[in-house]
């Protein structure tokens, strides 16, 4: 019967229904209907049996069983005040203890803040009393300290000269009409590590490909967010050929919002004729019509996109584009920059050859008429 009512009732009826087990079994009753059998000398309770005392009845005894309404109400009464008086003392202990938590935090961040006032007031005290002590002169030192400082962030943010490039090539030398700097690292190499060689660098398919097509039209140039330590050994073991003209690395970038940014503008080059081909478009988001952003190599053993750069800066050179700006364009919001210059090669393929064969059916028929008009007037 507990079931159905539990189900049946909230948490009031549930506290009702508890006080009510409590009441009626602090009785001794199970159910309020009693009956009394002489032949067993027991009590018959609902689903259960008490045991009867001398001089017969049960050991509840009439009384018990014949428990008036009234009686039985107050003392549920009682006992839901009982349960609600508990359990509102639990719940304003818990909110004590939530409010000790808070406070107790509180208390903790007020003490963080105090310690580090009194440690700066430490070592300010400190630093008044070594100058008071050696008599240093505070503001000497001070415009020293912010020269070092300004200096050191200097090198850090900006690039180590305005001038990245020398000028260019005069005759009789060659001077390739455009200028490439391209990434080293995702875009010519990959970085892996295995426990038994440490850190490599896995060589692309297509790097010498790449650089044979493109030395006669472009000044290649490394241009690499990686420290010189790191790339000039690297550099040298992918260029046997010596087909790349200049290296630069990550203290000629400028550094901003997180990111080592590639400033064009730089590189002492007519921006008009410098593309730039990196894995991250944060990488030349200084002048973004000059970039190509290609997809970061993984270290894929089948790769061909090499052969696709290679094709696409080919054909802007042979195209002999003034500003190479208007072209890459075009593909600044591409997310696969050289899956689209395949369409559209295709593409153009296509209707070149469509144009070939109207031009040939042209052909055909005026060599047709011309036939028949010269046999008529021979005739």
């Amino acid at each position: 019967m507990a079931a159905p009512l539990r189900s049946m009732c909230g948490s009031r009826g549930l506290r009702v229904w508890d006080a009510f087990t409590r009441v009626v079994t602090s009785q001794g009753v199970r159910r309020p209907f009693v009956s009394y059998s002489k032949d067993s000398q027991q009590d018959e309770v609902g689903d259960r049996t008490v045991p009867s005392v001398p001089g017969g009845g049960s050991g509840l005894g009439l009384a018990g069983a014949r428990m008036t309404g009234t009686g039985l109400a107050g003392r549920l009464r009682a006992e839901v005040q009982v349960g609600e008086k508990n359990q509102q003392q639990q719940e304003n202990k818990s909110e004590e203890e939530e409010e000790k938590q808070e406070k107790q935090k509180q208390n903790m961040a007020y003490a963080k803040k105090v310690a580090l006032r009194m440690s700066g007031v430490m070592l300010l005290s400190g630093g008044v009393a070594v100058v008071y002590v050696f008599e240093v002169n505070v503001v000497q030192h001070l415009k020293r300290s912010w020269k070092y400082f300004k200096d050191y962030r200097q090198m850090i943010i900006e690039p180590t000269s305005l001038k990245l490039l020398p000028e260019p090539l005069n005759e009789p030398y060659y001077q390739p009409p455009y200028t490439l700097a391209i990434e080293l690292t995702g875009i010519l190499l990959h970085p892996e590590w295995s426990l038994r060689t440490g850190w490599r660098f896995k060589k692309r398919p297509g790097i010498d490909f790449l650089l044979q097509q493109l030395a006669p039209y472009y000044e290649i140039v490394i241009y690499t967010s990686e420290t010189g330590m790191t790339a000039f050994p690297l550099v040298d073991s992918i260029d046997r050929q010596g087909y790349i003209m200049y290296r630069l690395f990550r203290d000629a970038t400028r550094y901003m919002d997180g990111h080592h940014v590639k400033d064009l503008s730089c590189l002492n080059r007519d921006l008009s004729r410098v593309i730039m081909v990196d894995c991250s478009r944060d990488s030349f988001k200084l002048q973004p019509y000059n970039g190509v952003a290609l997809t970061k190599w993984d270290g894929n053993s089948d790769d061909r996109a090499l052969y696709d750069l290679a094709a696409f800066l080919r054909t802007i050179a042979l195209s002999k584009v003034e500003d190479v700006r208007q072209v890459l364009e075009h593909y600044s919001l591409e997310s696969d920059p050289l899956e689209v210059f395949k369409r559209r090669q295709v593409q153009l393929q296509e209707e070149q050859q469509q144009k070939a064969v109207e031009l040939s059916q042209q052909t055909q028929k005026k060599s047709f008429l011309n036939s028949v008009s010269g046999k008529f007037w021979h005739r």
